[in-house]
């Protein structure tokens, strides 16, 4: 199947879908989530995901669905490793499409994770390939046709999208709203449990247990959204690695690449040019 090769470009008539094409036999995604979803369809090899409903393993001509919030990881389930193309639709693509379905108010869920559906397989290529080329009517129109084929399939019911919700634990939810407002200097466990009126390790259990994460790996996906933003206005990464808390540079490319596949250099090129740009993809640990 060759090297390792990345490919991160954003589609050609709604810019906040994003879109990968890869190959990956080392690399390794850090868990990690998402605001929006994740639609994406395995070309070759075996892509193994952590997924709160256990490893996942998904095959070539396989639909990996990830809804938004969703704690996952990622690696290669097979020695060859696996090649894919990746749609990242936001919240409100996908909630504008199963609106003009008919759909009640909400955010669709996807209840299974890998999907044996070559109609919606062979839509993903579709959108890839039309944004590829640049050709608008195509890309939107296949990107269309994807989603309501894979709401009208595989959607079962709707909720609050992510890990947000009324059902968050109250000393959780001010926890989140910290760490939002922190992403520079945020406080200790110790400190951070105190301004919610609790003990750290309560704290600590709750906020796992409910987000899917600790709050230090919480705060650097938060990091990582935030330098995504700063990325598309087309700032250096050395400069928002220093507006988003990061250490260094060498420290966001890594927590980076571990959520997105691409260094942000590479996505930022992308981005701002809206060209297909490789990413060197280089090893994680």
């Amino acid at each position: 199947m060759g090297e390792e090769a990345a490919h991160y470009y954003r589609h050609p008539t709604l810019p906040e879908v994003d879109l990968l094409r890869a190959r990956f036999v080392t690399h390794r995604f850090t868990r990690h989530i998402h605001d929006g979803y994740v639609f994406g369809v395995i070309e070759a090899g075996v892509e193994e995901f952590e997924h709160p409903g256990g490893v996942q393993r998904a095959g070539p001509g396989s639909v990996v669905v990830v809804n938004p919030g969703v704690v996952h990881g990622g690696h290669a389930g097979a020695p060859e490793g696996w090649a894919y193309r990746v749609i990242y639709p936001p919240v409100d693509v996908v909630a504008g499409v199963a609106a003009e379905l008919g759909a009640r108010p909400g955010t669709p869920a996807f209840p299974d994770p890998v999907l044996d559906d070559p109609a919606s397989a062979d839509l993903v290529r579709a959108v890839h390939r039309a944004g590829e080329k640049g050709d608008a009517l195509a890309a939107s129109t296949t990107l269309r046709r994807a989603l309501a084929g894979l709401l009208t399939r595989h959607a079962h019911g709707f909720r609050g999208g992510g890990a947000s919700g009324g059902g968050m634990p109250r000393a959780v939810r001010e926890a989140r709203e910290i760490l939002h407002a922190s992403l520079v200097g945020p406080p200790s466990l110790d400190e951070l449990a105190e301004a919610v009126g609790t003990r750290p390790f309560p704290l600590l259990r709750a906020f796992r247990d409910t987000v899917g994460l600790p709050p230090h790996a919480y705060l650097n996906q938060m990091r990582v959204q935030e330098a995504r933003a700063l990325l598309d206005e087309g700032l250096r990464p050395a400069d928002v690695a220093a507006r988003t808390g990061f250490a260094d540079q060498a420290h966001l490319t890594r927590h980076f690449k571990r959520t997105l596949g691409v260094p942000p250099g590479a996505y930022r090129s992308a981005r701002t040019i809206g060209r297909v740009v490789p990413a060197a993809p280089g090893r994680s640990s």
